[in-house]
Formats: C-alpha cells, sequence, structure tokens
C-alpha cells in the first residue's frame, strides 16, 4: 500500500498581498483625513447646542465663539450660524464642507450640516 501525504498549502500570492496592501495604505490615509474633520463635526454640534440657551442672536453667537474658542473650531465662525426661533425655542443650524485633496486633480468634499436638538 501507498500513502500519499500531499499537503496543499493555501494563502496569498506576493502580487495579492501588494495589492492588499496598498488597498489598506490608501484607506488609510483617506482616513486620517476624515476622522479630524468627523471629530471636529461632533464638537461643532456640541458648541451648537450650547449655544441655543442663548436667548438673542448676539448672545447665541458669542457663547458658540467661546465654546469654540476652548475647543479649537476652525471650519465656522459665529457669523456662519443662521439662528431661528421655532415657537418658543431658539434653533441654531449651520452647514459647510472640507475638501481633501487626494491625488492629482481629485479631492474628496466632505458636506457637513446640522442644528441644534
Amino acid at each position: 500500500m501507498t500513502f500519499s501525504f500531499k499537503s496543499r498549502q493555501g494563502g496569498m500570492t506576493f502580487l495579492s498581498l501588494l495589492v492588499v496592501g496598498g488597498l489598506v495604505a490608501v484607506t488609510g490615509v483617506i482616513a486620517a483625513q476624515v476622522v479630524p474633520s468627523v471629530i471636529e463635526y461632533q464638537t461643532i454640534l456640541k458648541a451648537v447646542n450650547k449655544a441655543k440657551e442663548g436667548n438673542t442672536v448676539p448672545e447665541v453667537r458669542m457663547i458658540f465663539d467661546r465654546a469654540a474658542s476652548i475647543d479649537a473650531i476652525s471650519s465656522i465662525t459665529a457669523k456662519d450660524l443662521n439662528v431661528t426661533k421655532e415657537e418658543d425655542k431658539v434653533v441654531v443650524s449651520f452647514a459647510y464642507q472640507r475638501e481633501f485633496k487626494l491625488v492629482g486633480p481629485a479631492y474628496l468634499t466632505l458636506k457637513y450640516s446640522g442644528q441644534s436638538n
């Protein structure tokens, strides 16, 4: 009797390893640019929710400016806020966009908008 113990190896080829590594690297570079922008958006939402406690437009903007200087918000200023009154509540809304250069003429554009609760 003859036994054959051939084991078949499985795995990735070197070329597929390079392709997967390249995709992971590109995704990491894009994520490294996008994540701080998303964190800043969350900080802006927090500042807008603080600012809605003001009763007048100048007071709302002053509260936002104070929070923006503490949290280092640079994407928008108090002048970019839309302050309205719905029924008895002050509603503060905003919208802005961020662009990130990728390669050559390619850009990644993120549009953010939000309003106070």
